[in-house]
């Protein structure tokens, strides 16, 4: 049998002449004209005034953090569910992580837990030095009131937007505003370019920064200098050859992917033990991935249907394990009541990549509701 996986790459085809591009002109590596077209693609599709390309969004945000000034003794406030990726480089500047709990209304950082910590840490001098909320499984945050609070306590907000490429609240893409935010093209992403990320901001000095410091802080003189220290982070100009192909097909990998979701709501609706992850009406989730719960007064649990979808070469995942659970935050200090830990002991993410077929996910809702109509 053909596995069906979570979210597999989903190539158009277009993206082989592009490479083949890049190889004709020779500029293989490290930048050239595809990695200049790739960021201004991605500026002109998501709003944002500035970018640059580089090897994951795991590095990107590192740069961010590095480039907002966060250091040893700092602490960053961040979404506890999220993958390690966007929470391991407030340890690799030396801060250390604050894990908030989301909200039920649309899973990203709960806003209100938030406002309310800020107020007492401001009163007792104790502010952080950034705030990492997460575009959750394709779910923008919400972007107003990150606004409003950054504002008010004068808190950099950087939003890890690895997962959200084409998701919007109203018409701002996910991660605008706030001082910056991160992409990532890993290859389960909304789109790929075998692996890398993108660091995007309106500040222009910001972004000039970045690009400095992800080529190992190269001086511009004629030979090598440094006068600090950088990073291998900077994307080939062959990976972002992809990306471009890539991106020009988003719109339609975001529809594919909502029309799985919709093809999965309707067909579990009859199981009221069963939930979906909630899109408030004012954004449009990308659906990245199909997430949905189990109530625990139903018939299987979130262990069951793994084994079921295992057996039948079908790919489910629970979801992220928030991050004040993980052995290597051991004692991080934890702000919510714990809906992240309920979510991650009854939910699962579902197939939902933009190339699976309606055969494919037939079988997914096949193997599944068998289960369920124990």
């Amino acid at each position: 049998m053909t596995r069906i996986f979570l979210s597999a790459p989903d190539i158009s085809g277009r993206e082989r002449a592009l490479v083949e591009e890049v190889f004709d002109s020779n500029y293989i590596a490290p930048t050239g004209a595809m990695l200049s077209k790739f960021e201004a693609d991605i500026c002109a599709y998501t709003g944002a005034k500035h970018a640059v390309a580089v090897s994951s969004g795991t590095a990107a945000m590192h740069l961010a953090l590095r480039l907002s000034g966060v250091g040893e003794g700092d602490e960053v406030w961040t979404s506890s569910m999220t993958f390690i990726g966007g929470a391991s480089p407030i340890s690799f500047v030396g801060a250390t992580p604050v894990f908030f709990d989301l909200s039920a209304h649309d899973w990203t950082i709960d806003c209100d837990l938030l406002d309310q910590e800020l107020r007492v840490a401001e009163a007792e001098n104790r502010l952080p030095a950034a705030i990492v909320p997460t575009d959750l499984y394709g779910q923008s945050s919400d972007l107003d009131r990150l606004d409003a609070i950054g504002e008010k306590y004068d808190v950099p907000i950087i939003i890890d937007s690895a997962e959200a490429l084409g998701a919007f609240h109203g018409k701002r893409h996910s991660g605008a505003g706030g001082r910056a935010s991160i992409l990532s093209f890993n290859g389960n992403k909304m789109i790929t370019t075998s692996g890398g990320g993108m660091l995007l901001s309106d500040d222009k000095a910001f972004i000039d920064k970045a690009r400095y410091l992800s080529t190992q802080a190269r001086e511009p003189v004629v030979h090598y200098e440094h006068v600090e220290l950088g990073y291998n982070y900077r994307m080939s100009n062959v990976c972002a050859a992809i990306g471009v192909g890539q991106l020009e097909q988003i719109e339609d990998k975001v529809a594919k992917r909502r029309a799985h979701f919709d093809r999965y709501a309707a067909a579990f609706s009859k199981f009221d033990f069963i939930d979906f992850m909630p899109e408030p009406e004012d954004r449009r989730s990308s659906r990245w991935l199909t997430c949905m719960t189990l109530r625990g007064d139903g018939p299987v649990t979130r262990h069951e249907v793994q084994e079921a979808c295992d057996a039948a070469e079908i790919e489910v995942r629970p979801l992220w394990k928030p991050m004040h659970m993980q052995p290597v935050f051991e004692g991080s200090r934890f702000v919510g009541p714990g809906l992240c830990e309920d979510l991650f002991k009854r939910g699962l993410c579902l197939p939902s990549g933009s190339g699976m077929t309606e055969s494919e996910q037939s079988k997914v809702i096949e193997t599944m509701s068998k289960l369920f109509e124990r």
